[in-house]
């Protein structure tokens, strides 16, 4: 007789928001991922998990740039290896080229140190992961990046030294783009074993932005270096009417063997503006030993829940007063400009560094995790300082922004495209010690800003403005506060919300 017992599921996205090109591994009872920050600082951030459903970021990899790296913070993969974690990670050098690098850590959550580049080759490496051969030798995989210049992408393995944070003997070609669905490139590397195989899990294609092609293909042999045989059936996990574009991820087993594989995927409502959003879906194996996801079908929509656990809303609602001590973990800002912050009696005070005076010379950023929300930040007027602008926008990057600022008795909307700044709008700001700054957003792109004294009676500033041109190629938008206008300009803020919509149009 059935139970009667309704099955537990879980929906992805199950890292909601922008979180390209995660990894994972298992420690104990726990989970631990990260995933690549890009332009964005904190670099990697790190995130926890008891049931690979529900997520929480702890901190992050690095919160301080390394002095040899200039940016594009990609790909993080991390593992373990005799009591010893370590993210081997990318990033741009100061002579441009793409390097591989690592960093280590006696515990998953930190703190980690740098160690530098292991390798960076003309093309550019990247997607780097580890893997340890049937004699325990460990080894580094990694994509050269070719496909930057009109080249192939060989994915390569060579051996590392025992600390694992050097390369020692000649690199090996694994695999290359050689079939048509890949196109210009393959990249994303991870190698499973698994009764006597070892699974190359690979991605095609074009990973970003809005005509993306990405998919994900596989590969297995019986020895590290070959000879390797692609699934005549790939790609396996290809896009479908909800998800676009999968790819990008690696693989974890849980106690019970099961193997899991956490992605990226795009949706295909939210699309650029949400971004690559973090998925999960089970690896089964067939009789002939090759591996399939959701029976061919591209990212499962709903699936059981691993562990039985009920998921929190895929799209959830945040809410900062800055009551604490610190700021929370999901706070961002642009890597190479950390602005200064300040908690104090339920305020914020944001200030920038330096003698920087456009209108983001501070931003302090959150993800969007629906194409359809309302953002909300409360400024306090009796601080600001002739000159200084302070205010709320959606972020597309630093030379790619729209928003509201108050300055001196104005309410100004602006607009920066490709760093060529313009006045949309502007108005006399209401008087009041404190003004609610809001920005309301449909299907990602078409954004209306409006001021109030009271955050319940609301007055529109300027006509809704279309912001599809605004995320970078391989980024989503974000919603931030900012502070600009003067040398080292400050603003203090009294609260941030940013809560989804119901209901959405087409993009």
């Amino acid at each position: 007789m059935a139970s009667g017992r309704a099955e537990v599921t879980y929906q992805n996205p199950v890292i909601p928001g922008d979180h390209p090109d995660p990894s994972i591994i298992r420690v104990g009872k726990d989970y631990w991922a990260t995933c690549t920050s890009s332009a964005w600082g904190p670099l990697f951030p790190l995130m926890h998990s008891t049931d690979l459903v529900n997520w929480e970021q702890t901190g992050a990899v690095l919160n301080v740039r390394p002095d040899w790296a200039a940016g594009d913070f990609w790909a993080p993969e991390i593992s373990e290896f005799h009591g010893t974690y370590f993210v081997y990670f990318v990033a741009r050098q100061h002579d441009g080229r793409l390097a591989v690098a690592v960093a280590t850590a006696k515990k998953p959550g930190g703190p980690y140190a740098d160690h530098g580049p292991l390798v960076a080759q003309p093309d550019g490496s990247i997607d780097p992961m580890p893997v340890t051969d049937v004699d325990g030798a460990r080894y580094l995989i990694w994509k050269e990046d070719g496909n930057s210049r009109g080249q192939p992408t060989p994915i390569w393995a060579q051996r590392l030294d025992d600390k694992g944070t050097k390369l020692v003997g000649p690199p090996r070609e694994l695999i290359r783009n050689d079939v048509a669905w890949e196109g210009p490139l393959v990249e994303g590397p991870y190698i499973l074993r698994r009764n006597g195989w070892f699974y190359l899990f690979y991605s095609g294609n074009g990973c970003c932005g809005r005509d993306c092609s990405y998919a994900l293909g596989v590969a297995r042999s019986r020895s590290l270096f070959g000879p390797w045989q692609k699934n005549p059936a790939n790609p396996i996990l290809a896009g479908n009417e909800t998800w676009k574009c999968p790819g990008h991820g690696s693989v974890v087993q849980d106690k019970r063997g099961r193997c899991w594989f956490l992605y990226h995927a795009y949706s295909a409502k939210g699309t650029i503006f949400t971004g690559r959003e973090g998925m999960l879906d089970e690896i089964k194996f067939g009789a002939d030993e090759w591996p399939t996801m959701n029976n061919g079908g591209g990212p499962s929509v709903k699936a059981p829940s691993p562990f039985g656990v009920s998921q929190k809303a895929a799209a959830t609602a945040y809410a900062d007063n800055f009551t604490g001590d610190k700021l929370d973990y999901g706070w961002r800002w642009p890597q190479n400009r950390q602005p200064l912050t300040r908690l104090e009696h339920g305020r914020l005070m944001l200030t920038a560094r330096g003698v920087h005076s456009n209108l983001l010379a501070a931003v302090l950023a959150r993800s969007t995790t629906a194409p359809d929300y309302v953002a909300v930040t409360v400024v306090e007027t009796g601080h600001l300082q002739p000159g200084c602008a302070v205010g709320l926008c959606a972020f597309g990057d630093s030379e790619n922004a729209m928003g509201m600022v108050l300055w001196d008795g104005q309410v100004v909307i602006w607009r920066r495209d490709r760093g060529n700044f313009r006045r949309l709008a502007q108005q006399p700001a209401p008087t009041g010690s404190k003004l609610f700054l809001q920005l309301t957003t449909h299907y990602g792109y078409l954004v209306q800003p409006a001021v109030s004294v009271d955050g319940h009676n609301w007055i529109p500033c300027g006509d809704p403005a279309v912001t599809k041109d605004l995320p970078p190629w391989d980024r989503a938008m974000h919603v931030a506060l900012t502070a600009g206008g003067i040398a080292q300009a400050a603003g203090m803020f009294d609260s941030f919300s940013i809560k989804p919509l119901e209901g959405a149009g087409p993009n």
